[in-house]
């Protein structure tokens, strides 16, 4: 190969090899995420940083979370603040109230949520998600306010196979999702929010004919120690035994759930398919997990959202 035409090869491999580069550049986002919540949200962002990071991207994360809170105790925690900024009622980690939380970055967005056993019904969003939204666009004027949809409890979670049923609560699976459903959509639609439609991602998981949990048989009170009914494709931790104790957690998110959860809230807030992302959780069968890839996809991308 004479001498100019090797120059020029190297050049356009070169050059080749800078376009690359400048286009992965130009595509890698990052991404500052404040959340108002509680467990749920949690679980849904428990990988996201993982999935992000293998898509070349970057998560900076910050949480207002409190186990099993509503719109109404986070709305209660800003009045305590308030009222004495110093009162530990008022005060969120390393001794910040939410205000200063929310003015402690340049978030991108802000997240807020129902609790998940309040989520079928819209009367216990108001007023209170009106008063903390304006509370967060007070505060953090620049960032997007967006609502995390939660998802429904397992079809076989105790708050549904009880023979005494709590007036007003839903009763099945599908009738939590289609209350959260609409009462999310309600609100969103109100505060002019953006949603995060997780709800809808557990829903098209859990009813899919071929990759759908479905619950196996289980006496509880004749389980032996350590033996566990067939939880194949639960997206919730479900049964399990610890010290000895059979335990039951039909509402929060297992591995896969968190996957889907993160798979959904990435494709969201980084403008993403989440389709073919190398990270995998441990544990997590590879198939399964691109079904629930493809899950999350199909939520972000309904004519709905």
């Amino acid at each position: 190969m004479a001498f100019a035409e090797l120059y020029s090869h190297s050049m356009m491999k070169y050059a080749i090899l800078l376009l690359l580069t400048l286009t992965t550049a130009a595509y890698a986002e990052t991404v500052r995420l404040f959340t108002v919540g509680n467990s749920f949200s949690q679980n849904a962002t428990h990988y996201l940083a993982d999935i992000a990071k293998a898509n070349g991207d970057t998560l900076i994360l910050g949480t207002a979370n409190i186990g099993g809170s509503s719109f109404a105790v986070h709305w209660k925690k800003v009045l305590e603040h308030q009222k004495d900024p110093k009162a530990k009622a008022g005060l969120y980690t390393m001794g910040r109230g939410l205000k200063e939380w929310l003015q402690s970055d340049a978030w991108d967005y802000v997240t807020i949520q129902q609790a998940s056993r309040q989520s079928h019904d819209i009367a216990n969003y108001r007023p209170s998600a009106k008063q903390l939204a304006d509370y967060i666009r007070q505060h953090a004027p620049k960032a997007k306010l967006m609502l995390h949809q939660t998802w429904a409890y397992r079809v076989d979670d105790p708050w549904f196979t009880t023979n005494q049923p709590i007036k007003g609560n839903p009763t099945t699976q599908d009738a939590m999702y289609r209350g959260l459903k609409s009462a999310y959509a309600t609100i969103a639609q109100e505060l002019g929010a953006g949603l995060i439609p997780v709800g809808d991602a557990f829903h098209l998981a859990d009813t899919d004919a071929q990759w759908g949990y479905r619950a196996a048989p289980f006496d509880s009170k004749k389980a032996k120690p350590g033996v566990l009914p067939d939880q194949s494709h639960s997206l919730h931790v479900g049964w399990s035994w610890k010290n000895n104790k059979l335990g039951m957690d039909g509402h929060h998110a297992n591995v896969a759930g968190e996957y889907l959860g993160a798979c959904v809230w990435y494709e969201v807030f980084f403008g993403k398919s989440a389709i073919g992302n190398s990270f995998l959780p441990k544990g997590l069968d590879a198939a399964y997990a691109k079904f629930l890839q493809q899950a999350a996809h199909r939520a972000v991308s309904s004519p709905q959202q």
